[in-house]
Protein backbone atom coordinates (compact mmCIF):
# COMPACT_ATOMS: atom_id res chain seq x y z
CA UNK A 1 0.00 0.00 0.00
CA UNK A 2 1.47 3.45 -1.18
CA UNK A 3 1.43 5.79 2.05
CA UNK A 4 -0.48 9.59 1.57
CA UNK A 5 1.74 12.06 3.68
CA UNK A 6 2.07 14.71 1.36
CA UNK A 7 4.58 16.58 3.23
CA UNK A 8 6.64 13.17 3.63
CA UNK A 9 6.00 12.29 0.09
CA UNK A 10 7.76 15.48 -0.95
CA UNK A 11 10.81 15.52 1.86
CA UNK A 12 11.48 12.38 -0.21
CA UNK A 13 11.16 13.55 -3.65
CA UNK A 14 13.65 16.73 -2.71
CA UNK A 15 15.71 13.75 -1.27
CA UNK A 16 15.36 12.20 -4.63
CA UNK A 17 16.43 15.20 -6.37
CA UNK A 18 19.40 15.62 -4.49
CA UNK A 19 20.20 11.69 -5.15
CA UNK A 20 19.79 12.43 -8.68
CA UNK A 21 21.96 15.20 -9.53
CA UNK A 22 24.92 14.17 -6.76
CA UNK A 23 24.73 10.53 -7.91
CA UNK A 24 22.83 10.28 -11.48
CA UNK A 25 19.76 7.63 -12.24
CA UNK A 26 22.01 4.99 -11.18
CA UNK A 27 22.63 5.90 -7.63
CA UNK A 28 18.83 6.84 -6.99
CA UNK A 29 17.71 3.67 -4.80
CA UNK A 30 14.79 3.77 -2.26
CA UNK A 31 17.61 3.78 0.12
CA UNK A 32 19.78 6.55 -0.64
CA UNK A 33 16.48 8.52 -0.67
CA UNK A 34 15.92 7.43 2.72
CA UNK A 35 19.06 8.30 3.60
CA UNK A 36 18.95 11.79 1.93
CA UNK A 37 15.56 12.58 3.51
CA UNK A 38 16.66 10.75 7.12
CA UNK A 39 14.03 8.96 7.28
CA UNK A 40 14.24 5.02 8.70
CA UNK A 41 15.00 2.73 5.86
CA UNK A 42 12.29 1.57 3.52
CA UNK A 43 10.75 4.95 3.97
CA UNK A 44 10.32 5.38 0.28
CA UNK A 45 9.11 1.70 -0.23
CA UNK A 46 6.17 2.96 1.16
CA UNK A 47 5.18 5.99 -0.44
CA UNK A 48 6.44 4.70 -4.01
CA UNK A 49 5.74 1.53 -6.43
CA UNK A 50 8.96 1.39 -7.73
CA UNK A 51 11.44 3.11 -9.13
CA UNK A 52 9.64 4.33 -12.41
CA UNK A 53 6.87 5.83 -10.01
CA UNK A 54 9.84 7.28 -8.04
CA UNK A 55 11.62 8.58 -11.69
CA UNK A 56 8.20 10.09 -12.60
CA UNK A 57 7.32 11.65 -9.55
CA UNK A 58 11.23 13.73 -9.39
CA UNK A 59 9.91 15.21 -12.72
CA UNK A 60 6.26 16.30 -11.27
CA UNK A 61 8.14 17.38 -8.13
CA UNK A 62 10.80 19.40 -10.10
CA UNK A 63 8.07 21.60 -11.94
CA UNK A 64 6.14 22.30 -9.11
CA UNK A 65 9.36 23.78 -6.95
CA UNK A 66 10.27 25.55 -10.47
CA UNK A 67 7.54 28.07 -10.28
CA UNK A 68 7.78 31.50 -9.84
CA UNK A 69 6.82 33.46 -6.23
CA UNK A 70 3.70 35.31 -6.34
CA UNK A 71 6.27 39.09 -6.09
CA UNK A 72 7.84 37.84 -9.35
CA UNK A 73 4.03 37.57 -11.02
CA UNK A 74 3.16 40.57 -9.59
CA UNK A 75 5.79 42.78 -10.69
CA UNK A 76 5.33 41.50 -14.55
CA UNK A 77 1.26 42.30 -14.17
CA UNK A 78 2.43 45.98 -13.27
CA UNK A 79 5.13 46.41 -15.79
CA UNK A 80 4.79 47.96 -19.39
CA UNK A 81 4.74 45.35 -22.15
CA UNK A 82 7.54 45.91 -24.09
CA UNK A 83 11.20 43.93 -24.87
CA UNK A 84 12.83 45.76 -21.87
CA UNK A 85 10.31 44.00 -19.40
CA UNK A 86 10.49 40.72 -21.89
CA UNK A 87 14.39 41.13 -20.94
CA UNK A 88 13.94 41.29 -17.05
CA UNK A 89 11.62 38.77 -17.34
CA UNK A 90 13.51 36.20 -19.69
CA UNK A 91 16.66 37.42 -16.56
CA UNK A 92 14.96 36.06 -13.97
CA UNK A 93 13.98 32.93 -15.29
CA UNK A 94 17.51 32.46 -16.35
CA UNK A 95 18.15 33.06 -12.49
CA UNK A 96 15.32 31.34 -10.88
CA UNK A 97 16.13 27.94 -12.38
CA UNK A 98 20.16 28.42 -12.62
CA UNK A 99 19.76 28.74 -8.71
CA UNK A 100 17.94 25.66 -8.21
CA UNK A 101 20.87 24.01 -9.50
CA UNK A 102 20.46 20.21 -8.34
CA UNK A 103 16.65 20.39 -9.64
CA UNK A 104 18.06 21.13 -13.30
CA UNK A 105 20.60 18.52 -13.16
CA UNK A 106 18.10 16.04 -11.42
CA UNK A 107 15.52 17.10 -15.00
CA UNK A 108 18.39 16.03 -16.96
CA UNK A 109 19.26 12.86 -15.77
CA UNK A 110 15.77 12.38 -15.88
CA UNK A 111 15.38 13.18 -19.57
CA UNK A 112 18.56 10.85 -20.09
CA UNK A 113 16.76 8.01 -18.50
CA UNK A 114 13.84 9.07 -20.23
CA UNK A 115 15.59 7.17 -23.79
CA UNK A 116 15.37 4.12 -21.55
CA UNK A 117 11.94 4.03 -19.23
CA UNK A 118 9.20 4.87 -21.82
CA UNK A 119 7.00 5.56 -19.14
CA UNK A 120 8.80 8.57 -17.99
CA UNK A 121 9.23 9.60 -21.22
CA UNK A 122 5.70 9.96 -21.86
CA UNK A 123 5.43 11.86 -18.11
CA UNK A 124 8.11 13.92 -19.11
CA UNK A 125 6.67 14.77 -22.58
CA UNK A 126 3.41 15.23 -21.53
CA UNK A 127 4.92 17.30 -18.55
CA UNK A 128 7.04 19.67 -21.22
CA UNK A 129 4.45 20.19 -23.22
CA UNK A 130 2.23 21.68 -20.97
CA UNK A 131 5.01 24.06 -20.21
CA UNK A 132 5.58 25.28 -22.84
CA UNK A 133 2.15 25.61 -23.93
CA UNK A 134 1.28 27.75 -20.59
CA UNK A 135 4.27 29.61 -21.40
CA UNK A 136 2.76 30.36 -24.74
CA UNK A 137 -0.63 30.85 -23.34
CA UNK A 138 0.78 33.22 -20.58
CA UNK A 139 2.47 35.28 -23.27
CA UNK A 140 -0.24 35.79 -25.34
CA UNK A 141 -2.48 37.10 -22.54
CA UNK A 142 0.33 39.21 -21.43
CA UNK A 143 0.32 41.65 -24.32
CA UNK A 144 3.96 41.43 -24.06
CA UNK A 145 5.31 41.78 -28.03
CA UNK A 146 6.48 38.52 -30.41
CA UNK A 147 4.50 35.09 -31.08
CA UNK A 148 4.27 31.19 -29.77
CA UNK A 149 7.18 30.95 -32.32
CA UNK A 150 9.72 33.68 -30.08
CA UNK A 151 8.45 31.97 -26.63
CA UNK A 152 9.48 28.73 -28.11
CA UNK A 153 12.84 29.93 -29.47
CA UNK A 154 13.54 31.63 -26.25
CA UNK A 155 13.28 28.23 -23.97
CA UNK A 156 15.11 26.10 -26.37
CA UNK A 157 17.57 29.34 -26.27
CA UNK A 158 18.27 29.67 -22.47
CA UNK A 159 17.54 26.07 -21.51
CA UNK A 160 21.13 25.78 -23.28
CA UNK A 161 22.28 28.65 -20.95
CA UNK A 162 21.28 27.24 -18.41
CA UNK A 163 22.94 24.47 -19.16
CA UNK A 164 26.24 25.49 -19.91
CA UNK A 165 25.43 27.83 -16.33
CA UNK A 166 25.14 24.71 -14.30
CA UNK A 167 27.71 22.02 -16.10
CA UNK A 168 30.65 24.65 -16.81
CA UNK A 169 30.05 27.75 -14.58
CA UNK A 170 33.52 29.53 -15.88
CA UNK A 171 31.96 29.30 -19.61
CA UNK A 172 30.46 32.78 -19.64
CA UNK A 173 30.64 35.33 -16.74
CA UNK A 174 27.29 36.78 -15.10
CA UNK A 175 27.64 39.88 -17.23
CA UNK A 176 27.79 37.89 -20.38
CA UNK A 177 25.44 35.79 -19.40
CA UNK A 178 23.30 38.70 -18.79
CA UNK A 179 23.92 40.06 -22.27
CA UNK A 180 23.12 36.53 -23.74
CA UNK A 181 20.13 36.89 -22.37
CA UNK A 182 19.38 40.42 -23.69
CA UNK A 183 20.55 39.81 -27.23
CA UNK A 184 18.50 36.49 -27.66
CA UNK A 185 15.24 38.34 -26.59
CA UNK A 186 16.36 41.55 -28.49
CA UNK A 187 16.90 39.11 -31.94
CA UNK A 188 14.00 36.60 -31.27
CA UNK A 189 11.07 38.79 -30.25
CA UNK A 190 10.27 41.08 -33.15
CA UNK A 191 9.04 44.54 -32.34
Amino acid sequence: MVRRNDERRAALLDAAIEVLAQEGARGLTFRAVDAGAGVPKGTASNYFANRDELFTQVGERFYERLQPDEAAVARLRDAPRDRDTYVTLMRELVGRVSAFRTGYLALLELRLEATRRPRLREVLTARVRADADANVAYHEASGLPGDATAVRLLMLTLNWLILEQLTLPDLYSEDERERLVQAAVERIVLP
